[in-house]
């Protein structure tokens, strides 16, 4: 079979031996009764999901934790020793993991459905008719048939080629694509970039090569982000912090103050437990998994979550012309004859190229659609086509018995230099449309297919056929969106680069009228990485050189995302920091993206930008919320150790505000739209801010409490020193919650008002004062709490302004 001459591609890759033609009779493949024996026998392939993890796995995770299991301990030593609402905390456990396990069953639900739809079927010979089938479907022994594009999705032998070229690089290596004989071994995971045939399935199932290799690294994992690896280096702070702490907190509470045990045991806990920011792993994880649900919707399935985050932090998107900012079908608008050439011959001749292909790609579709009269002409050797080439080949037995050998590809490969066709070729591109150039070859296919060089000498230009390709029309618009948002989009092509500018051009893309052509990019990175940062537009760009310029951009410190639609997209795919493959891409280019918009839609991208921006945002806000009250609660240990005083709060105290102050605020936070642009250094940004607001928090509450237990004596004392500290604390952390809740929007507003309504509640409700063991007594330490509070928080608010100011990435 012959691969059309989709001049979009390119790669540099061995010559392709010419095949004769016709093939001998095909194999039929297994029959139904065999299969039904596989499948009884197991002999399935059973790979894991990529795209998610079971049910097990979500709540393993959201249950077992280092953390949970602290929490747990105390829980139960309170349920022992203190009234229900100083075990409140591990009540609110419960119900955050809870909350994370239905979050994530959703996620998981929105991925599995997606991840069908976005499924690779492979076709497979049964009975001896082609079909296709679901990947885990196929068994042992299935006849698996090959075209353009098409991932070898478990390990087998060659049993049929055609010119068939394997891209094996993102198994081994291996740049070159390998030509495979009928006996040659297949490796699961690579694909096919040139020519076709079959295979027989020897390997399926974990047994398979690629599946050995990615069985771990395939499976739905939140680890590799910022984010999250953030977020663990803060927990292991937390740790260091947490266990000598609560240590001295101990000997402090138990061995030197002497009050009644249960007591002391109940402020020992009521000081371990504010230390935990057990909230934000949760809070984390269904910020992710709401981002999943939202961007499912929209028909775009995420198969690595840190691609929301990744797509939120790229600075330079690069777009593949063809099947990204256009669509994937083309029209032939134009047939020019070349000297003097026969307008009905040449119609015959590209129709019997276009019938020449089984599993043609857009530009071979195109013409067969335009040119159906094939005049009895049949195909007798075929030249599959080559990127290196840019052209493909074949020889025909006409109709009268004559025989001819053509050529179809790109005219500035096929003609020389200054020949007159290219002025027309170059007035043509300059308009945005793609020209191939039909030659009758001067030798034999087989001295073409051996040569070492891109070009056919002596070539006999005969037409040239104008195709146009439909712009998408949501793709200006999503460019403008890129613009605004600083990120710089490059057009990176394997067509002419004329014709590329002028498409760009139309789409308003800057730096349209400055077009490169890929062949004159120097080899160097350094110097390659110069000319990317100052042209936006790159034509007849190879894969190896798509993949090169975006190694090029990463050694520039950008972050990188590539779209692409093609086989030659793949390596580059892979290699981007996200790759976002369209639905209707290859299966190779889906089987490596990250992110697959499978309603083919270019404008999905700034829904996946946003809700990564909202998740980043989000959980810096969280974070820095959690943070503040593991550092105030820390301090505040220490300083009671220091001091041996009692600790001044039991476990309701600060369940109580961490719920007022921190739970409820995070989780409306955590969900709220959030538009900033994404900045690095996630742990230290959240640590600029949430240890000095921590410190002041402390001091302030330690302040509060130190006076209030010189001012008030007698019984029911502590009680009137504890309510003095918790209004104090309070106060302090509802102003950080106001900083953090900024920019300032009605619900906001709302929920901050809210929070400090339910605060009063308490205050002054009797039973609420009895349930949480809080009552005001007299007025002067009141105020004087509320004063302190008032410094504090002026203190928080000029912290945070330097630190914006003087830190602000």
């Amino acid at each position: 079979m012959t691969q059309g001459p989709d001049i979009d591609a390119g790669s540099e890759m061995d010559p392709v031996h010419p095949v004769e033609l016709p093939q001998p009779a095909r194999a039929t493949g297994l029959t139904t009764a065999e299969v039904a024996e596989r499948v009884a026998n197991g002999e399935v392939n059973d790979v894991p999901v990529r795209s998610s993890r079971s049910t097990a796995d979500i709540v393993r995770a959201n249950v077992f934790t280092r953390f949970n299991a602290i929490i747990g301990v105390l829980w139960v030593i309170m349920l022992f020793v203190a009234p229900i609402q100083d075990s409140l905390f591990g009540f609110v456990i419960i119900a955050n993991t809870g909350i994370g396990i239905i979050q994530e069953r959703r996620a998981k639900k929105t991925l599995d459905s997606l991840a069908v739809i976005g499924e690779a079927k492979p076709t497979v010979r049964r009975d001896g008719s082609a079909g296709e089938v679901s990947t885990s479907d196929l068994v042992l022994g299935d006849l698996i048939e090959l075209g353009p594009g098409d991932k070898v999705v478990v390990d087998g032998e060659t049993v049929e080629a055609d010119g068939l070229e394997i891209d094996e690089s993102l198994l081994t290596g291996e740049a070159d694509p390998v030509l495979k004989k009928p006996g040659d071994p297949m490796m699961s995971g690579s694909f096919v970039v040139a020519g076709g045939g079959a295979f027989t399935a020897t390997r399926v199932g974990r047994e398979a090569y690629a599946a050995q290799l990615a069985d771990e690294a395939s499976r739905f994992t939140l680890v590799h982000s910022e984010l999250r690896s953030g977020i663990s280096t803060i927990l292991k702070y937390v740790t260091w912090m947490m266990v000598p702490t609560a240590a001295g907190l101990v000997v402090s509470q138990l061995v030197h103050e002497r009050h009644d045990l249960k007591d002391s045991i109940a402020r020992t806990v009521g000081g371990i437990t504010p230390m935990i920011p057990e909230g934000l792993v949760l809070l984390t994880s269904i910020a992710f998994a709401i981002g999943v649900i939202r961007l499912g919707r929209k028909q775009c399935l995420v198969q690595e979550l840190p691609a929301i985050e990744g797509l939120a932090r790229v600075d330079v998107v690069c777009l593949d012309k063809t099947g990204t900012l256009t669509e994937g079908g083309m029209n032939v608008t134009g047939l020019r004859m070349l000297g003097g050439a026969d307008e009905a011959y040449v119609r015959r001749v590209l129709g019997a190229f276009g019938a020449s292909d089984a599993r043609p790609n857009a530009s071979l579709r195109a013409i067969a659609d335009a040119y159906p009269d094939t005049s009895g002409w049949r195909c007798t050797r075929a030249l599959p086509f080559s990127s290196a080439r840019k052209y493909s080949g074949a020889a025909f037995a006409e109709g009268d018995g004559a025989s001819s050998a053509w050529l179809l590809g790109a005219p500035d490969v096929l003609l020389p230099e200054r020949d007159a066709a290219l002025q027309e070729v170059g007035r043509l591109n300059e308009e945005g449309l793609r020209v191939l150039l039909l030659a009758r070859a001067a030798e034999s296919l087989d001295d073409i297919g051996d040569s070492a060089g891109p070009r056919a000498s002596g070539a006999q230009p005969t037409a040239l056929v104008v195709l146009e390709q439909r712009l998408r029309p949501e793709a200006a618009d999503t460019l403008r969106y890129f613009a605004d948002q600083n990120v710089d989009a490059k057009v990176i092509s394997g067509d002419n680069a004329v014709s590329v500018g002028a498409v760009a051009a139309k789409l308003g893309l800057a730096g349209a009228d400055r077009t490169v052509d890929a062949r004159e990019l120097p080899a160097d990175q350094e110097k390659m990485a110069e000319s990317l940062d100052s042209h936006s537009v790159f034509g007849r760009v190879s894969p190896q050189q798509k993949r090169d310029m975006v190694a090029a951009l990463q050694s520039r410190g950008h972050t990188v995302a590539m779209t692409g639609d093609g086989v030659n997209d793949v390596l580059a795919l892979k290699d981007a920091d996200i790759g976002v493959s369209m639905g209707s891409g290859s299966e190779a280019t889906r089987a490596v993206a990250q992110i697959v918009l499978l309603d083919n839609s270019f404008a999905t991208l700034p829904s996946v930008v946003a809700e990564g921006r909202r998740v980043i945002g989000n959980v810096t806000r969280v974070a820095t919320l959690f943070l503040v009250k593991t550092v105030y609660s820390v301090l505040l240990a220490i300083l009671v150790s220091c001091f041996q005083i009692e600790y001044p709060f039991l476990p309701r105290h600060l369940t109580m505000l961490s719920t007022l102050t921190i739970g409820i605020p995070a989780f409306f936070l955590a969900l709220a739209p959030n538009k900033e642009r994404a900045k690095p250094h996630f742990v230290r940004r959240v640590l600029r801010y949430s240890i000095p607001c921590g410190t002041i928090a402390a001091v302030a509450t330690f302040a509060a409490y130190v006076l209030a237990r010189h001012y008030y004596v007698g019984a029911g004392s502590l009680d009137a020193e504890t309510s003095v500290a918790t209004l104090t604390l309070f106060l302090v952390s509802m102003w950080v919650l106001a900083i953090i809740a900024r920019p300032y929007t009605w619900w906001r507003v709302c929920l901050v008002l809210a929070m400090a309504g339910a605060f009063l509640l308490v205050m002054i409700v009797p039973a609420l004062q009895h349930f949480f063991a809080l009552k005001l007594v007299g007025a002067s330490m009141p105020w004087l709490g509320v004063g302190i509070a008032a410094v504090a928080s002026l203190g928080v608010e000029l912290v945070w302004r330097w630190v914006d100011r003087h830190h602000p990435g």
